[in-house]
C-alpha cells in the first residue's frame, strides 16, 4: 500500500521522499515499519508544498505546490515528474476525480480550478471562495466539498463546477471528514477550539466537540468501523483519539510538532503523523487501545 506520507507545513525542499510500507508482520522492528525507496526530483518548485491526490489506476501522484503556485503531477511507476501546470494562487488542496477524468485544486488566492486530468486544460474556474483548503468527494451524491474563508463548506457539483450552498461554521475549517453510512461531517475549527459535526443533509451543525486542552487542531482521519476520530493537535503536539459515539476523548498520546496531515492505515491498524517538525511517526491504532509508537522516522 503506498502510503501518502510526504506532507508537512514545514517542507522546503526540491524533491519528493515516496514512503511505502514493506514491513507487514508485527514481529518487525519499530524501524523497519517504513523505509524510503524513492525520491522524485521536482526542478524549479521552491517553497513548501501543501496537500496530495492520487490517482491509483493511472499510478499519478497530484501536489499541490502552494509556494510555486503549481500544481506538480507524478508519475508513481516511472519514479519522475510529467506536468508542471503554473499560474494558481496559492494551491492549497487537490481532488481527483476518476469518473470524470478531473483534477479539481483550491486555491488560497480565493478559486478553485477544475482541470482535465490529461490535457491539464482548464475546465472550470469558482471564484469568490476565499482561503480555499481542503476538498472532499462525498461518495454516496458525488457531490465535492471544499472548506473556505472565515467559516464554510462550499458545495459543488462536479460536473457542472457549480456551486449548490454552504454550510456555515464558527471559524475557518481545516481537515474534514464525511461519514458514509451516517450524513455527518467532522470538521476541525481551530478558531473555535472544537470539532463540528455537520449533518450534510440537513446543512447545518448538530453538536460541537470542545478541544480546550488540545489547540491548533489542523490534521483529522476518520475510523469509521471503529468508531475513532484521529486528530493532530500542534500545541501540545498530541494526536487525540475521539469516539465518534459519545464525542468524548478516548485517548491522547505525545506526536511530532506543526503536524498537518495523518493518514489512518485500516489493513494494518496504523496511523501516520506528519509533521514540519521533520518525522513521520507511526502509531499502532489495533493494541488494545494504547495507541503506541512504533516508529519515528525522520524526514526532511
Amino acid at each position: 500500500m503506498t502510503s501518502l506520507l510526504l506532507h508537512h507545513r514545514g517542507m522546503r525542499t526540491a524533491f519528493l521522499s515516496l514512503a511505502l510500507t514493506v514491513m507487514f508482520s508485527p514481529a518487525a522492528s519499530a524501524q523497519a515499519v517504513l523505509r524510503e525507496v524513492q525520491r522524485i526530483p521536482l526542478p524549479g518548485v521552491v517553497k513548501r508544498i501543501d496537500h496530495l491526490a492520487v490517482d491509483i489506476a493511472g499510478q499519478r501522484l497530484f501536489v499541490a505546490a502552494l509556494g510555486n503556485g503549481s500544481l506538480e503531477v507524478l508519475d508513481l511507476k516511472a519514479g519522475k515528474r510529467i506536468r508542471s501546470v503554473p499560474g494558481l494562487q496559492e494551491p492549497q488542496g487537490v481532488a481527483y476525480l476518476p469518473e470524470l477524468k478531473r483534477v479539481v485544486v483550491a486555491n488560497a488566492g480565493g478559486t478553485v480550478v477544475a482541470f482535465d486530468a490529461g490535457s491539464f486544460e482548464r475546465v472550470a474556474v469558482l471564484d469568490n471562495l476565499a482561503d480555499a483548503d481542503n476538498l472532499r468527494i462525498d461518495g454516496a451524491t458525488n457531490q465535492l466539498y471544499v472548506g473556505y474563508g472565515d467559516g464554510a463548506l462550499g458545495m459543488i457539483d462536479p460536473k457542472t463546477m457549480k456551486r449548490t450552498g454552504d454550510i456555515k461554521l464558527p471559524g475557518h475549517p481545516e481537515s474534514f471528514r464525511l461519514e458514509t453510512a451516517r450524513p455527518r461531517i467532522y470538521v476541525n475549527v481551530p478558531d473555535a477550539k472544537a470539532i463540528i459535526v455537520v449533518d450534510r443533509k440537513q446543512r447545518e451543525i448538530v453538536s460541537t466537540v470542545p478541544l480546550p486542552a488540545f489547540l491548533a487542531n489542523f490534521p483529522m482521519w476518520l475510523d469509521e468501523a471503529h468508531h475513532r476520530l484521529f486528530v493532530g493537535a500542534r500545541k501540545p503536539a498530541r494526536l487525540v483519539i475521539l469516539d465518534t459515539e459519545s464525542g468524548h476523548p478516548v485517548a491522547d498520546v505525545a506526536c511530532v510538532g506543526d503536524t498537518d496531515d495523518l493518514f489512518y492505515d485500516s489493513e494494518r491498524g496504523r496511523v501516520y503523523v506528519i509533521g514540519g517538525e521533520g518525522f513521520v511517526d507511526v502509531f499502532d491504532a489495533k493494541n488494545g487501545g494504547r495507541y503506541e509508537r512504533q516508529a519515528r522516522i525522520p524526514v526532511a
